[in-house]
């Protein structure tokens, strides 16, 4: 779990992926030398911004994973603005950096003057931090047999499992794409190159979900029939037909809230298939998301067996 530790460490809130980009880049070029084939690496920030693209052979499916996580920005007056939906309590640690140095503060909520309703979100701090600031979540990485706990395994477990599915990948592409916590915006121009590229018009969407009366910690990773969006069933259907023949643990998700990077793809006027597939999580957006390691181990199995088979 050393990277997945790495990952979760790095600074990267929405808008603000250049830090993860510059992990990722530097960690191919270290270690796809011994993967057992070598991706062609495409970082164009003129057409891509912080996006990154890593193509191996001849591809039918493409594995969209997003960088960004949750966080705050600071505003005036000691308040801050959410970036993305995080769960916010009094209390939780939050780190940064401004001109003036290293920020290390806590989490302030109070009602707002004239709305008791409202919370107003803010800081404690030494000091005041500079307007435009951003502040994450402390990482507080937390290791037993049988689960990983720490802010930001939505999506950084996302990114260590599409860098794991590299080392053996054959045929196939990875998109690490940014911005999906606070409203996407990257995934159209990705797959609209992928398309007119490689003719590559299939999707797994390579994120974290969660944990409710339906979906049990530990019972496999999650195929998802819905969420706020409907994938096309027949591709779903194909995917579950891999997943029961290799017998790998796995279940269903039917929610009628939430998204991902597949809602641009929903919403393009190219015919994108997708299905997002990923390990569930409880505490959701929060310091101390937690996910248990057979989830884990069953979701990089199944990507596995399910770029080998698409």
């Amino acid at each position: 779990m050393h990277l997945l530790k790495t990952l979760c460490q790095l600074p990267a809130p929405s808008g603000e992926e250049a830090t993860m980009t510059r992990f990722l880049l530097d960690y191919v070029r270290q270690h796809s030398p011994s993967w057992h084939q070598p991706p062609l690496v495409v970082h164009d920030e003129a057409r891509f911004q912080d996006c990154l693209l890593l193509v191996f052979g001849q591809p039918r499916t493409a594995v969209f994973a997003h960088l960004d996580s949750i966080g705050f920005t600071v505003r005036y007056g000691r308040e801050l603005v959410p970036i993305g939906g995080p769960e916010c309590a009094a209390g939780y640690k939050l780190v940064g950096q401004d001109a003036q140095g290293e920020i290390a503060c806590t989490l302030t909520v109070e009602p707002a003057a004239d709305d008791a309703e409202t919370e107003v979100l803010g800081y404690e701090f030494s000091r005041d931090i500079e307007p435009g600031s951003s502040l994450t979540f402390a990482c507080d990485f937390r290791e037993t047999e049988t689960t990983v706990q720490s802010c930001y395994l939505d999506n950084r477990l996302g990114v260590w499992a599409a860098l794991r599915l590299a080392e053996t990948l054959e045929h196939g592409i990875i998109a690490f794409s940014c911005w999906e916590e606070h409203g996407g915006g990257s995934v159209p121009y990705l797959a609209r190159f992928i398309y007119e590229t490689y003719g590559v018009r299939q999707a797994l969407i390579c994120d974290i979900t969660w944990v409710t009366e339906g979906v049990k910690a530990g019972h496999g990773c999650v195929i998802s029939l819905r969420d706020s969006l409907i994938p096309r069933r027949a591709y779903v259907e194909r995917i579950r037909a891999i997943a029961r023949a290799a017998g790998i643990a796995h279940q269903v998700e039917v929610e009628g809230i939430g998204g991902s990077d597949a809602k641009d793809l929903q919403r393009s006027d190219i015919p994108w298939d997708w299905c997002f597939v990923g390990a569930p999580e409880d505490n959701v957006h929060t310091p101390d998301e937690i996910v248990a390691k057979a989830d884990i181990a069953s979701m990089l199995a199944l990507y596995q067996e399910l770029m080998r088979q698409l």
